[in-house]
């Protein structure tokens, strides 16, 4: 009778605690839904703590992918699922923002989420490739016994996320900046097709207004976080460039590429593969440090947008075939000059109406599950 009366108020209490996060992380939900999509429904599906709990193995270690990443066997299907510690906020504007993007075929899609939990656990669509670190950082790749990723690979990889990035600060009523770019946040699926992901910390520019107060920031600071925490665009702008220039080096070297010779800080592996390329990769390769470098000026406004970005990555990776002088096109550009008064609307104006429907259909659509 005693040991029936404990068991009954052990459960009582569990449920009564995942009643109450249910509310909480359900509220939350539901009012950032409201603010980030104009009140417009994305259905998302809702799983048990017991479903997640059998899907990874009590989220046992030998599921880990990485920071925070399990693997797992979700109603037949590979999954990836996301458990953050006293995140709460972090990890609604994470699905928030992910289903918004849903549409773009370089984001990692949201299946759905548990609410139930005292920071809701996410439930995304597989990564069979894993993190884009394992395969671009010199360390790791050795580590992990890797093959390291050829630069042909490398490159198309930078035009994608430079494009999931142009339509999230372009194709919503309000430009949405990212704010934690690098390796650990690109996952590739088995093609080695990339996956933008992690939108801890995304923000979107109010109405009327040229930038936005950012309390948080990862990995990379742009000087003007630095100095007065207010961003624009070109926050991600910059930290976008430094992910150019690992994706070049195979390590974290920032701005010390400015000035040195390409085999110096190219990785060696890029090199190696130098059997055809000649002239022709190296001048991609100049290419690339070029635009990388211009991306992370300290001048904000000096940067160019992630627009005009991704159309000149199109153009170093036409170079191969076409011949097309690349520095050349790097001064037609004028990508040092100001692109201030084009920087929301550029994509707009320069995608196609299709693709812009696209994204904003999408993000209407109930999530697959």
């Amino acid at each position: 009778m005693r040991w029936s009366w404990f068991t009954d108020h052990f459960f009582n209490k569990r449920k009564q605690r995942e009643e109450r996060a249910f509310y909480e992380n359900g509220s939350l939900l539901l009012e950032k839904l409201i603010v980030c999509c104009n009140a417009k429904p994305i259905p998302i599906p809702t799983f048990s703590p017991q479903q997640l709990l059998l899907a990874t193995n009590n989220f046992s270690s030998s599921e880990l992918l990485g920071y925070s990443w399990y693997k797992g066997s979700l109603e037949g299907r590979i999954v990836l699922i996301k458990r953050l510690y006293g995140w709460a906020d972090l990890a609604i504007n994470d699905l928030v923002i992910s289903a918004q993007m849903s549409g773009h075929s370089n984001v990692l899609k949201p299946i759905g989420c548990c609410l139930h939990t005292p920071t809701p656990i996410l439930v995304f669509e597989s990564a069979a490739n894993g993190i884009l670190a394992d395969r671009i950082f010199i360390s790791r790749v050795t580590k992990r016994q890797h093959q390291p990723m050829g630069w042909e690979r490398r490159l198309k990889i930078a035009r994608q996320i430079a494009h999931a990035l142009s339509y999230l600060h372009t194709a919503f009523p309000r430009p949405v900046l990212h704010m934690s770019i690098h390796m650990y946040r690109i996952l590739l699926d088995e093609d080695d097709v990339p996956k933008l992901s992690d939108f801890y910390f995304s923000v979107s520019i109010p109405e009327g207004e040229a930038d936005v107060e950012a309390h948080e920031a990862f990995y990379f600071d742009a000087p003007e976080f630095k100095a007065s925490r207010k961003v624009t665009e070109k926050f991600d702008v910059y930290c976008f460039g430094q992910l150019l220039l690992e994706l070049l080096t195979g390590k974290g070297i920032h701005n010390r590429a400015q000035g040195s010779c390409i085999n110096e800080i190219v990785d060696p592996a890029i090199l190696a593969e130098d059997g055809e390329g000649g002239v022709s990769l190296e001048h991609q390769l100049q290419a690339v440090v070029d635009l990388a470098l211009t991306c992370t000026v300290e001048d904000p406004q000096r940067r160019p947008t992630m627009v005009d970005v991704t159309k000149q990555l199109r153009r170093i990776e036409r170079f191969a075939e076409t011949g097309e002088v690349l520095l050349g096109n790097l001064q037609n550009l004028k990508l040092h000059e100001s692109f201030e008064e084009h920087a929301s609307a550029s994509l707009k104006r320069n995608a196609s109406s299709d693709e812009i429907q696209a994204v904003n259909e999408a993000s209407e659509r109930p999530l697959e599950v």
